[in-house]
């Protein structure tokens, strides 16, 4: 029975299942970043870039975890900003990690959609600004036109990004064992020389794991969301990391990482390689279908927060108002739309994906952080997700994850540290400035005649 609160003024419609939660976590992932930041990171860690994706799957896994757990206690779109205000219970640190998940998410959006303008590019010569611009634009009309129109286009787009990776796996087959994978771009291969390539790639690469978390924030539009969330959140994390893994394996196995850490269009250079132009050709079509995919889950995410924020009357209350129609919250998607193409325009897809790894970082690091602190003082709290492995009520997976966090907010260089910082900082004489004025005025009693 499909459950819907269309007809309930101001409320989002309940229609996203589990199969349709898990493809859109999948395909917020995949098209992330394998298509648009192998190469970069290829040029960082080499032959070794496959254990720059197994590290960074398995940063992720922590937190995924944690926000399996915590969505399914608190199911509001508003996912980061409830879980750190019932954790520490100070709405201003609840709203400046909040600020930081919007950022992170519309800086991201422009990422992506360098990408996409980068594949674009190698069959047409179109400028990059106009392609991203132009993308973030033409996809805000399909999130304005209703979460279950965008599902369904999220559903074909992952199949197609799904579908050119694994292309790139089968035509890599054969050249599999024929490199060395342990090669870092200085040449060594001991441990020590190792470390620092592949942290940095790490942190890069990260990027292409972004999204399981944006699945915390559809919450009010999937049906048994306590249940749902938890499931999609995982699957789509295993998923896709079975399959960034190989296709990192594939593509040193078939073009030098030197050459990949060149090209616009990486994936494209490995067909290409292998089967002439027309192959590259194919994956560049692809790779536009995959980055086409993930800047429009990142649109809708991004979206759901402003909406989620607003509702908790921390950010203006248009943003909050739904469409009558197509239940949407437009003005949240305009503003997510406007934001998004301003950072676009830098057309700087590395510093851009290291300003939003920084971000997603140090909210994974609170968000681990607040799994531990309800465990201590909500003992009791309904959790229809628990994460296993604890002593006593200490949750020892949240910890490996807040530790883990806490070392890759070091590896940064400093200049993207101070930037990220003066970005997030602004939050807080914005939130004490405007405090108290985006809430409704307090109802007052009735005079009753006796």
């Amino acid at each position: 029975m499909k459950q819907t609160t269309a007809g309930k003024e101001g409320t989002l419609e309940r229609s996203v299942s589990l199969f349709e939660a898990t493809l859109y976590g999948v395909g917020i992932i995949l098209g992330a970043g394998i298509y648009a930041l192998i190469g970069e990171a290829a040029g960082i860690a080499g032959n070794a870039l496959w254990l720059s994706f197994i590290f960074s799957g398995l940063i992720a896994s922590f937190t995924a975890l944690s926000y399996a757990e915590l969505s399914s206690m608190f199911p509001k779109e508003s996912a980061e900003f409830l879980y750190v205000k019932n954790a520490f219970g100070k709405e201003w640190l609840a709203f400046l990690i909040a600020w930081v998940s919007i950022v992170t998410g519309f800086v991201s959006i422009a990422a992506v959609a360098l990408g996409f303008a980068n594949y674009l590019g190698y069959l047409l010569p179109i400028p990059i600004v106009f392609g991203a611009v132009g993308l973030i634009a033409l996809l805000s009309l399909i999130n304005f036109a209703g979460i279950k129109e965008s599902v369904k286009f999220n559903i074909v787009f992952t199949l197609v990004e799904a579908g050119g990776l694994i292309l790139i796996i089968l035509i890599a087959l054969p050249f599999l064992g024929s490199v060395n994978y342990f090669i870092v771009p200085d040449g060594g291969v001991s441990l020590f020389s190792m470390i620092s390539p592949i942290t940095v790639a790490t942190a890069l690469i990260f990027f292409a794991y972004i999204g399981f978390e944006n699945l915390a924030n559809i919450t009010e539009e999937t049906k048994q969301a306590t249940k749902t969330i938890p499931k999609a959140v995982l699957l789509s994390l295993v998923i896709s990391t079975v399959i960034y893994i190989l296709v990192a394996l594939s593509v040193v196995s078939v073009v030098p990482w030197e050459q990949l850490a060149e090209s616009p269009a990486p994936l494209a250079l490995v067909a290409e390689s292998v089967f002439g132009p027309n192959a590259g050709l194919s994956l560049a079509i692809i790779a536009l279908f995959s980055t086409t995919n993930t800047v429009l889950i990142l649109l809708i995410a991004v979206s759901r927060r402003f909406y989620g924020v607003s509702k908790e009357h921390c950010l203006p209350n248009c943003l909050h108002k739904i469409h009558p129609k197509t239940r949407t919250p437009y003005y949240a998607i305009i503003a997510t739309m406007l934001l998004a193409m301003l950072f676009a325009s830098t057309q700087n897809i590395k510093a851009v994906a290291f300003l939003t790894d920084f971000g997603v970082f140090l909210i994974f690091l609170v968000v681990n952080l607040a799994v531990i602190f309800l465990r201590f003082y909500q003992p009791a709290a309904e959790r229809p997700f628990r994460i296993p492995l604890s002593i006593g009520k200490f949750p020892v997976l949240p910890f490996f994850g807040l530790i883990t966090c806490i070392y890759m907010l070091f590896s940064f260089s400093w200049e993207i540290a101070a930037i990220s910082t003066a970005i997030f900082v602004m939050a807080i004489p914005f939130y004490f400035a405007f405090r108290g004025r985006f809430k409704p005025p307090a109802k007052q009693p009735q005079n009753v005649k006796i």
